[in-house]
């Protein structure tokens, strides 16, 4: 399928963000991405609107059973959030344009800081299952860029800057976070994103590896592209589910991934809590 033209993205764009104005109760200042098996965050937050993604136009709408699918309105510690209750990914069939609209959206709505979460394989032989990883970099071997394609300059520059695709504010912030409410097992590493949905194979773990990717997923760049590209402070935490290693494979099955990262959710809805307390100082 061809790009969509600059007139089709913008009448796309504008429809999604009309009818979410005037549905808003109030502009969210903090964007809330959360990913397999971490939906339980949502639980903490004082929410004023629910709306299905299925309701809201030209939206994604996931196909994953462990993806809840809402847009969720509210207040963490006194911030004005919004959260996505879940994602679409690309090897659904989605573009990569098409998966990051709702961070698009919500950013030309006015959200200025994005928090991501996802499920990711180990790489690292030094990480546990059950870490969580502050991702400081990342490799794009998705084989799309949500950016291709006409660019609007009113929404980001043609070419943006990617030599720091993540706040440094926010790391030093979240690794912080973790040692003052003893959150055990937070790393620091870089983040590959594959195509999918198959896994890796003893050789492509190698190959990731030797990339300097230290836990791979299929998830998250798309989001993380565009928010940089629209001027978003990013923060992007990714749990390990699982620790692969390429000389004693084992079969790795989504509910183990599902599992694995429910296990650890108290740990993270920990780490982002505190996070979001410190943040909220801020406003």
């Amino acid at each position: 399928m061809p790009p969509l033209s600059m007139s089709e993205i913008i009448r796309q764009m504008d429809e999604c963000t009309a009818f979410l104005r005037a549905r808003l109760p109030f502009i969210p200042a903090l964007l809330i991405q959360l990913g397999t098996g971490l939906g339980g965050l949502a639980r903490q937050a004082q929410v004023s609107l629910t709306l299905p993604f299925s309701e809201i136009p030209h939206f994604p709408v996931t196909t994953v059973g462990s993806h809840q699918g809402n847009l969720l309105i509210g207040h963490l510690h006194n911030i004005p959030v919004a959260i996505l209750q879940g994602r679409s990914h690309c090897y659904e069939g989605y573009t990569a344009r098409e998966v990051a609209l709702p961070v698009r959206a919500l950013s030309l709505l006015g959200a200025r800081t994005l928090i991501i979460t996802n499920a990711a394989g180990g790489l690292n032989p030094e990480f546990a299952a059950g870490s969580i990883m502050i991702v400081n970099d990342h490799l794009n071997f998705l084989g799309d860029n949500p950016l291709r394609g006409p660019n609007i300059e009113a929404w980001g520059p043609r070419f943006p800057d990617f030599s720091l695709p993540y706040s440094p504010r926010l790391i030093a912030l979240a690794r912080e976070c973790a040692r003052s409410c003893a959150v055990p097992d937070v790393v620091v590493g870089a983040y590959a994103c594959i195509p999918g949905p198959s896994l890796e194979t003893p050789a492509e773990t190698r190959w990731l590896r030797s990339c300097g990717a230290d836990a791979v997923g299929m998830s998250s760049l798309p989001e993380i592209i565009v928010a940089r590209h629209a001027g978003l402070e990013t923060l992007a935490l990714s749990v390990i589910a699982n620790v692969n290693n390429p000389e004693a494979m084992q079969p790795i099955l989504l509910d183990q991934i599902i599992a694995a990262a429910a296990a650890a959710s108290v740990q993270l809805e920990r780490l982002l809590m505190e996070i979001i307390q410190r943040l909220s100082h801020e406003h």
